[in-house]
């Protein structure tokens, strides 16, 4: 007769395996540095990590119940911060719900290995109509999925603490540690006003078998970086390590401040990084923008000691990145949200926990909705092309002292405004899809296509992305929550996704030169520390591949013709692109392309404007097309005059014939006018004659 699996297992597998610690909650220790009176805290980790329902490394086949309402209700939706669809009963519900209420339901899982189980954590039911949850459960656990046993707390069944409300995670850890290879979640009691609904996730360690030839190994990654978590104080040691192991091309330097007072970092990676050089293009990624969503945060950290490893290695093409841009890397955008998740946990965070500021903002929507002023700007102007396309400038009501904008966004405003970016990626999580603008829609539709003048090129480069990430391009795997993106290749325009006023994508592309997507890394927006490594991998091609495309296009510089100093905001337009970018401080420009042939425009304040041909081909080397313009002879007399200086003759000729020119224009406009009016009055003398005969 089998004895207890709780208790059996347990006390076999101590011969081999060392029971972890139990701690109901993290908990923190103070440890004293070497040579340092200081302590700082140091975090106890879960035993054992999760088996992968929430980032759907457990496939929905491991996954079966007792019974459910409906598909969209199936075992497969009983996975931890699983999102539901916008309208209930739908193929994708928010949730496991059985279609009993009693004491026999159950979900189940297959680790498909032997697996040292820790713990369970548990949701309620993710709806904007319904209410369920569960309150205390049994948890249960097989080797064949035929016999079972409860788990014990002394000689009673162990009765677990579950939800009281639909989403914040509640951990409930086995009283034993014990090794089986099936567990199963027993609900108890629930909502008074609900049914039996939970979303899970499991706690465990695989069972290695030395005996096992058919064993897989699991995926990692070769490279020596630093995969963990990094808390405010561990991101700036490690942002220091790097300069410390890289000073020739790194540089770390701040933005501004968060509202509880973190500095906002930035690292630049470049072969001169503390400036700019002239025809170098500015590159950035931002992460952290909401604190919870913390694969982006590690991925950019990755990238930096990545990029200083390889670039000491000779790897070429790091090389050539590096001596070629200059490299932004913003790994916190919100410290203080990340901060509050970081406290929680990977599983614990839940699903809004950290997302917001301190202050409760969303800093996604709290940029200035330029999109709007343009728009409704085009609805009264009779000539459109009149309408500023770009460099619109912030509206009035944003910059007052009472406007509820984040000190966060303002830094990062603020940093747009004084680098001449000309690409960026926003980097997020929760879902796999990478997004262009624009990001809002007009007339404030929920769901709408809403395309750039870039349109075509924004396309290019969210599919630069998705098509490289290791993880989207795979035409097997299981879509996240509700939205199948690969129907859309895995990219997709903002506003057709849903509509986001305020956001820095769309607020970039109006304000500035710069080009800017977001992109969803993970369904698992705080995926475990061991995972970090294989989402590493996941998407290290990606973020590389993702950079080189900011050589893609025309650059150049536009000078003045006797001074040969370069021209500050000259604005560059392209034939059959109703989007104009301007030259930065020392003239030079970068103008993002696809391959083809393109009519450029260039002209400045107080010169002739100049038009060139420039062939963008399909290698990503920018095409160089320089420009030289001349100074108007009226912007050279005010230049003159301002010095005091004598006009010289050959100026005053030049003029004297523009005037000339000028008077010669308006005297034809003039008799243009005169025979216009003279033929109008002859017709309408002609038709009176003609009345007075017809009425003769």
């Amino acid at each position: 007769m089998e004895k207890s699996l709780c208790m059996l297992l347990a006390a076999t597998n101590r011969k081999t395996l060392k029971a972890p610690t139990r701690t109901a909650k993290k908990k923190t220790t103070k440890t004293k540095k070497k040579g340092d009176n200081k302590t700082e805290e140091k975090k106890n980790t879960l035993d054992c990590p999760p088996l992968g329902l929430e980032s759907l490394r457990v496939d929905d086949s491991q996954i079966q119940a007792s019974s459910y309402q409906r598909e969209g209700l199936g075992p497969h939706r009983g996975r931890l911060n699983i999102q539901s669809g916008i309208e209930d009963g739908d193929l994708y519900d928010g949730a496991w719900c059985a279609e009993y209420k009693d004491q026999h339901q159950w979900l189940e899982v297959d680790a498909i290995y032997q697996t040292l189980f820790t713990g369970v954590i548990l949701q309620g039911r993710n709806s904007i109509w319904s209410w369920d949850w569960v309150h205390t459960y049994k948890v249960q656990l097989s080797n064949d999925s035929v016999n079972w046993e409860t788990c014990q707390n002394g000689t009673e069944d162990a009765i677990f603490e579950g939800n009281q409300n639909p989403e914040t995670p509640v951990l409930g850890l086995l009283p034993v540690p014990t090794v089986a290879r099936f567990i199963r979640i027993n609900p108890q009691t629930w909502y008074f006003n609900g049914t039996i609904c939970l979303r899970a996730e499991i706690l465990g360690c695989r069972v290695h078998d030395p005996a096992d030839i058919y064993t897989e190994e699991e995926r990692g990654s070769k490279d020596a970086l630093d995969f963990r978590h990094h808390n405010y104080k561990e991101m700036r040691k490690l942002m220091k390590s790097v300069t410390e192991e890289c000073p020739d091309i790194t540089h770390v330097y701040t933005i501004g401040k968060s509202y509880m007072g973190l500095k906002l970092y930035v690292m630049v990676i470049s072969d001169n990084p503390r400036k700019h050089e002239l025809g170098e293009p500015e590159f950035r990624y931002v992460a952290g923008m909401h604190g919870n969503e913390a694969l982006g945060r590690e991925l950019v950290l990755n990238l930096m000691q990545y990029l200083c490893k390889e670039y000491k290695k000779g790897n070429q093409r790091v090389v050539r990145l590096v001596t070629e841009t200059r490299i932004h890397l913003l790994p916190s955008m919100n410290p203080d949200g990340y901060e509050g998740a970081y406290e929680k946990g990977s599983e614990l965070a839940g699903w809004a926990e950290g997302r917001y500021s301190f202050e409760g903002i969303d800093l996604n929507h709290n940029f200035p909705d330029l999109n709007n002023i343009m728009w409704d700007a085009e609805e009264v102007a009779e000539d459109k092309s009149k309408v500023a396309n770009h460099y619109i400038p912030i509206p009035e009501y944003y910059t007052q002292e009472d406007a509820f904008v984040a000190p966060e966004t303002r830094a990062v405003i603020s940093w747009m405004q004084d680098i001449p970016f000309v690409l960026s990626a926003n980097l997020h999580g929760g879902e796999l899809v990478v997004t262009y603008p624009f990001d809002c829609t007009r007339d404030w539709a929920p769901q709408e296509d809403t395309p750039t003048a870039d349109n075509a090129f924004f396309r290019w480069l969210a599919t630069v992305y998705a098509s490289t990430n290791l993880v989207m391009a795979n035409p097997n795997r299981r879509l996240c929550h509700y939205e199948d993106f690969q129907k859309h290749n895995n990219i997709i325009n903002g506003g057709a996704w849903h509509t986001v006023p305020g956001s820095m994508n769309d607020f970039s592309y109006l304000h500035t030169n710069c080009f800017e997507v977001t992109v969803e890394l993970s369904c698992d927006k705080f995926p475990h520390a061991s995972q970090l490594p294989i989402e590493w991998e996941n998407n290290k091609e990606s973020l590389l591949v993702y950079m080189e495309q900011v050589h893609r296009g025309i650059k150049g510089v536009i000078r003045d013709k006797q001074s040969k100093q370069g021209i500050a905001d000259a604005v560059i337009k392209v034939e059959d692109h109703d989007h104009d970018i301007r030259s930065a401080a020392d003239g030079d420009y970068w103008r993002l392309l696809n391959p083809g042939e393109y009519k450029v425009v260039v002209w400045a304040e107080g010169y002739f404007p100049s038009m060139r041909r420039c062939n963008v081909g399909m290698e990503p080397n920018p095409t160089i097309c320089d420009f030289t313009l001349t100074k108007t002879p009226i912007q050279m007399l005010k230049e003159i005059r301002a010095k005091g200086g004598k006009i010289p003759q050959d100026l005053q000729l030049r003029l004297r014939a523009l005037r000339l020119r000028k008077l010669r224009a308006s005297t034809k406009a003039i008799n243009r006018r005169r025979e216009g009016q003279r033929l109008q009055g002859g017709s309408n003398t002609r038709r009176a004659r003609s009345l007075r005969a017809r009425r003769a």
